[in-house]
């Protein structure tokens, strides 16, 4: 679909394309050794209906898979034009700064990037070592479940707004004390500002030193909204009403 409408559109150099590879697409199709990061990215390239891929992304960790062996098959994409940087989604700070020493020591190219799971409801994850590590080494943060499945837009606050939610199987255990306390600061800070729970969640991210938080929209209602978020500033006492809220 995205192959589609770019091909329409005429709009490749505009476009900044995130893609990713390793996680299971079939049998034998996963992992981050050579002989499939070879195959799955010319697939990606050729649904795409490009030549190019801004970021390519490890899904997951491989410690099946020498990291010299998965850097040195991204190396050779970016030298052959078909990759501009790399990243990683879901390592460790140990396996993160193993991947990152090895780049230097071998001269092979390093994550520019790290995709966690964190948003307000979802902070220990990435909170602590791995946060550090990537102030330390410069490592951009591309956070996904940013809103936490729509939790932190507001709209689920009772078992009946669960119904026929695509992801209630996500949300309901959100739907906690501490829950509802992050959704009382949410609404209490966006009254204050003239903006919406799921933009005050999001500007506390980019406050946090998120590079680019990841957020959905099925609407181009949602997609105005949450690009508003980029234009809201939290003030310190926000930021601190937020953090204690969802501490």
């Amino acid at each position: 679909m995205i192959g589609k409408w770019l091909k329409s559109r005429g709009n490749r150099s505009r476009v900044v394309i995130a893609t990713k590879v390793g996680i299971e697409m079939g049998p034998g199709e996963q992992g981050l050794s050579r002989p499939y990061i070879m195959r799955a990215v010319e697939r990606s390239l050729e649904r795409l209906g490009t030549d190019y891929i801004d970021l390519y992304q490890s899904h997951r960790d491989d410690p099946g898979t020498p990291m010299e062996e998965t850097l040195g098959a991204y190396g050779d994409l970016i030298r052959q034009g078909k990759v501009r940087a790399i990243g990683a989604s879901n390592f460790s700070a140990e396996r993160l700064m193993t991947a990152l020493a090895l780049a230097r020591s071998a001269q092979l190219p390093r994550y520019e990037c790290l995709q966690p799971c964190y948003n307000l409801y979802d902070r220990a994850g990435f909170e602590g070592e791995l946060a550090e590590l990537c102030r330390r080494e410069g490592v951009a943060v591309i956070s996904y479940f940013s809103l936490a499945s729509g939790f932190l837009t507001g709209k689920y606050r009772s078992e009946k707004d669960l119904v026929n939610r695509a992801r209630a199987y996500r949300v309901k255990d959100m739907m906690n004390e501490r829950g509802f306390r992050i959704l009382h600061a949410l609404d209490e800070i966006a009254r204050e500002l003239g903006a919406t729970p799921a933009q005050v969640s999001l500007a506390w991210l980019i406050a946090r030193g998120v590079t680019a938080p990841i957020a959905s929209a099925t609407s181009a209602e949602q997609l105005r909204e949450i690009v508003g978020a980029t234009r809201l500033e939290l003030g310190a006492e926000a930021v601190r009403k937020l953090d204690q809220a969802s501490s």
